[in-house]
């Protein structure tokens, strides 16, 4: 008498309303999230790109550095160098203007003191070679210090640049990722809106049974509703209510774009106390047998078997963790779950 009054009461069909509602907001949902993964990807690839070139100028650096370091060094060495020949130089002069004086004021032995002259002046036009050589390569040293350190500021000027780039992009990724997680926690809350009115009108078209509620994003129904104790068999009456059901899922997929991968999930769940004997052998076998019992009634009456899925738990997702009869009959349930593939 109560189903065959919750049928004359429903005959008002809201599900068409509720369903181009439900497509237009998976659609926008949909349509965000590709924008979003789409822009983190590009994102991602400069950012990746910006750290390579940026390892890159940071090699280059250290290796002209090191060049740097080198390059002082052996200009440090040839300035030593320098030095000890100028000293050197100073003290032939020296030798080569007392000498010069002795041979001047000493008529004898003046053939000795040319000859010593000689030697020395040899000595002083060696050691001048000496000098400008050493002088041509501290220039030469010091023109390649000049453009490494030019080349150093170009490289340090880059690398300054690189790094005000990649804390733009940081700062675009971030403030897009705000931005889209603002929309999207709006859709989900539009979402949550629409789930409860569906839900709200899912209730409807089954009456409002003590054996029907509603669980978070799940629709739960007791499986003394569809079957027998022990049985995965559907009763009749069960097979008249998910008629219903069919009819509202078949709408929805004339409703929902087919490049949205969507599903029905049927889940089964048992109590926690064994079976001994029967048909089958635990609890796991009876949850997916009236699972699959249930998706299968669904393709008969003209659902797409693709947007269905039977899954099993047994025992082991209970909802009431107590050893009463009433905490057993409220874990034998049967939930739909509306999600992605």
């Amino acid at each position: 008498m109560a189903l065959a009054r919750s049928r004359r009461d429903s005959g008002m069909n809201y599900w068409p309303g509720f369903v181009d509602a439900l497509s237009t907001l998976i659609l926008g949902i949909i349509f965000l999230l590709t924008v979003f993964v789409v822009v983190q990807f590009y994102l991602q690839q400069e950012v990746a790109g910006k750290d390579t070139a940026l390892s890159q100028l940071n090699a280059q650096i250290a290796q002209l550095t090191e060049l740097l370091s080198l390059e002082k060094t052996g200009k440090s060495d040839l300035e030593q160098q320098l030095a000890q020949v100028r000293a050197t130089l100073a003290a032939t002069e020296s030798d080569r203007d007392k000498y010069k004086g002795l041979s001047e004021s000493a008529g004898a032995g003046q053939a000795a003191a040319q000859g010593k002259l000689g030697e020395l002046s040899t000595t002083l036009d060696s050691q001048k070679k000496i000098s400008a050589r050493a002088l041509a390569q501290v220039e030469v040293l010091n023109q390649q210090i000049a453009a490494l350190r030019r080349q150093l500021g170009a490289l340090e000027q880059a690398l300054d640049i690189s790094e005000k780039k990649e804390k733009d992009s940081q700062a675009k990724l971030s403030q897009l990722g705000q931005r889209l997680n603002l929309a999207l926690a709006e859709r989900v809350k539009e979402l949550s809106r629409y789930r409860s009115d569906f839900f709200g009108k899912l209730r409807e078209i089954l009456g409002n049974r003590p054996d029907v509620r509603i669980e978070g994003d799940r629709f739960v129904l007791q499986s003394e509703l569809f079957f027998d104790t022990g049985k995965a068999d559907l009763k009749p009456e069960a097979q008249a209510e998910l008629d219903k059901v069919a009819t509202a899922l078949v709408g929805l997929e004339k409703q929902i774009p087919a490049d949205i991968h969507w599903v029905l999930r049927v889940d089964g769940h048992t109590d926690s106390r064994p079976i001994t004997g029967g048909q089958f052998k635990s609890n796991w076998d009876l949850s997916a047998a009236r699972a699959i019992s249930v998706v299968r009634y669904l393709i008969e009456k003209g659902v797409s078997p693709q947007r269905l899925v039977a899954a099993g738990f047994g025992e082991f997702q209970p909802v009431a963790l107590g050893n009463t009869e009433e905490d057993y009959r409220r874990n034998r349930r049967i939930e739909f779950k509306l999600t992605e593939r």
